[in-house]
């Protein structure tokens, strides 16, 4: 056991004790390696050490508040869905085979126009509940009625990223209402609720109301959360429009300089990357591959040539109304396989590369680099258990491609955030769905 996984271990009773599980542990290279036959000790939310079994037992004598019996099983950092509008759960499967534009303009807007705040709520609890059972431990939500969203994570016990969305078309007071919400729920609920400012796009807020979102930023020291340059055809508009692409826009209104996530960015151009690399570290793309297949969109997120400059790339569904479901784990599998076709080379992405996009990456891009995305001493435990028994996962030759490509989103068996178990050998602890689902289908 490399010792900077092992922390110090008191003496007395653990709050959670999980046993005889593979890890999932980055080195302090941050490649992905697995550690067998280990205990994960966890005390106030946060991981006290990662050790042998026999280790854990000298030390505690398997004195623990709550114990896992975790043989057979994997266990990972929970997955961190980098970009969603989970109460968009509602109208799963209302538009399908369209075009993107006939889509939102045609269908999905109209009625997502009308939702009630109760709505919100209902689709608020049924997506935490799709997510938590998925293995995400975090989202990063950007949608409106947020309180309402801030309400349901805060009862449930996920983790999330919150933004309450504003359009130009809303006057100053759309941008008010983002940071005011930013500020007052920010570090909120021991810390599991984080926010940012969450301008909708380049295309529906000016370059003006961007410039001023910038400065709230830096005011305020607050992240920012947009979509920007999603697909080839808003950057090839903004270019006849305007002569810049939407990452330009960005650059042009101090965006860059804010601790920013921008998602999809499938239509960021080679133009663009020397503007990206000037702004990486700060600078962070969530990608949703699903979607993109199923919009027939010609590109799809340039990993490689992020990863090149230095900004991460963290994995995300979109909301459900455009990919259909809210599975982390399927984003993993997909961009890696997509990756490969777009690179025309079968070693890009690597499956401990996409572990590391779900993983490390994905934290950082939600800015949470520090404390969540590793199982390791003093880091938050968000953990999930994965079930690799079943005939669809064995023989295992190869375990990073068995959890990329083999497993499923079904096999994880327990989800924890903050050390509180949310759901156990598949069962949800905190949300009653069969309810929700009766109360959101009337």
């Amino acid at each position: 056991m490399t010792t900077s996984y092992v922390g110090r271990v008191s003496h007395s009773p653990a709050d959670l004790l999980i046993t005889g599980c593979t890890v999932l542990v980055h080195d302090d290279q941050e490649r992905v390696r697995f550690e067998r036959d280990a205990a994960i000790v966890v005390r106030d939310g946060r991981v006290e050490s990662v050790t042998s079994g026999v280790d854990v037992t000298d030390v505690v004598g398997f004195a623990a508040v709550e114990r896992i019996d975790a043989r057979g099983q994997v266990a990972l950092p929970g997955l961190i869905n980098c970009h969603t509008h989970a109460p968009m759960v509602a109208l799963r499967g209302l538009a399908e085979d369209l075009p993107t534009e006939q889509w939102f303009n045609d269908v999905v807007w109209p009625v997502e126009s009308n939702f009630t705040e109760k709505d919100v709520e209902l689709g608020a609890r049924l997506a935490c509940a799709e997510m938590i059972r998925a293995g995400v431990t975090c989202f990063a939500h950007h949608y409106f009625s947020m309180d309402t969203v801030a309400a349901v994570v805060a009862e449930c016990g996920i983790r999330a990223h919150l933004g309450e969305a504003c359009f130009s078309s809303q006057g100053p007071q759309g941008r008010e209402k983002s940071m005011e919400f930013a500020l007052r729920h920010r570090d909120t609920t021991d810390g599991r609720i984080t926010t940012a400012l969450a301008p909708h796009a380049p295309c529906t807020v000016t370059d003006v109301d961007l410039a001023a979102t910038a400065q709230l930023a830096l005011e305020h020291g607050l992240p920012v959360h947009l979509h920007a340059a999603e697909n080839r055809d808003r950057t090839d508009t903004s270019l006849s429009r305007h002569g810049v692409t939407p990452i330009e826009v960005l650059d042009r209104a101090g965006l860059l300089d804010t601790d920013l996530l921008i998602a999809h960015g499938t239509g960021i151009t080679d133009r663009d990357l020397p503007v990206l690399e000037r702004a990486s570290g700060r600078t962070a793309v969530a990608t949703a591959p699903r979607g993109y297949l199923k919009f027939a969109w010609p590109d799809t997120t340039p990993i490689r040539a992020l990863r090149a400059i230095g900004v991460p790339v963290g994995l995300a569904t979109d909301g459900a109304a455009s990919n259909n479901s809210l599975d982390v784990w399927e984003s993993m599998a997909l961009t890696s396989l997509v990756q490969k076709s777009v690179e025309g080379d079968p070693r890009r992405l690597t499956s401990r590369q996409a572990l590391h996009h779900a993983t490390l990456q994905s934290a950082r891009a939600v800015g949470l680099g520090d404390s969540i995305g590793s199982i390791a001493p003093g880091r938050r435990a968000d953990i999930v258990l994965v079930d690799l028994t079943g005939p669809h996962t064995r023989p295992v030759h190869d375990l990073a491609a068995t959890l990329v490509h083999s497993a499923r989103s079904a096999d994880v068996r327990t989800t924890i955030v903050d050390g509180r178990v949310l759901m156990r050998d598949r069962e949800l602890l905190t949300l009653d769905v069969p309810a929700v689902v009766r109360e959101l289908e009337e």
